[in-house]
């Protein structure tokens, strides 16, 4: 029998999922070097080749949702049309951190993750290619929420700015997380620093001022 596309679907989702858990907790106990794609298929009890199915280097197995960030920031900012690009950018985050959402949460297992990450070059330099990937699409859709070209010199400016301001900012809160103090009061002062920075250096322009001529 046949399983219907929505069934289908959700199977291979799940499949997904556990390949990435499993690969996640092999690699935060023993190092990303330590640990081979047969191991993990093995661990899952998957092929190799249904791993690579899923993901086309052991980077992406560690960095599983960063098409769902990149989703998640182009709708978000598509739903916000009506405000200025560093308004709506402000919303969106205000947003995810009030509902808790896993792409900015602080908790002991995000802690190990990203201590297993600083602890592999090779995954710090996947970390920074994802970065500046998140930081050309904002820019991009910065750019067109005003009517201005791809590429146009203050989108990139201030999606380069609102991005490394998002990283400061969980850095501050996974410090502020192992001091025992509030880990997200911590992250919304280096977001309101970040925006204030970009309120500053794109001063009279429709990225921030709603009455600024594109």
């Amino acid at each position: 029998m046949i399983q219907p596309p929505g069934r289908r679907e959700q199977r291979k989702a799940e499949t997904r999922q556990t390949i990435s858990d499993v690969a996640t907790g092999l690699i935060v106990a023993r190092g990303f070097e330590a640990v081979s794609m047969a191991e993990i298929a093995e661990a899952a009890g998957v092929s190799r080749k249904t791993v690579f199915n899923y993901f086309a280097s052991k980077e992406d197995l560690v960095f599983d949702r960063d098409e769902e960030a990149r989703a998640l920031l182009r709708e978000g900012m598509a739903a916000r049309r009506g405000m200025t690009p560093l308004a709506a950018f402000q919303s969106l985050v205000r947003e995810l951190l009030d509902s808790g959402h896993p792409l900015l949460r602080i908790n002991p297992g995000a802690a190990a993750f990203w201590s297993t990450v600083a602890d592999s070059p090779v995954l710090v330099a996947h970390a920074r290619r994802l970065q500046a990937q998140l930081t050309d699409d904002l820019a991009q859709w910065m750019a067109e929420a005003i009517g201005r070209p791809a590429g146009d010199a203050e989108a990139r400016l201030g999606a380069a700015m609102l991005v490394a301001s998002m990283v400061a900012a969980y850095e501050k809160g996974l410090a502020s997380q192992a001091l025992g103090k509030d880990p997200r009061e911590a992250m919304v002062q280096m977001i309101v620093r970040g925006a204030t920075g970009v309120l500053v250096a794109l001063a009279g322009t429709p990225y921030t001022d709603p009455g600024a001529h594109p």
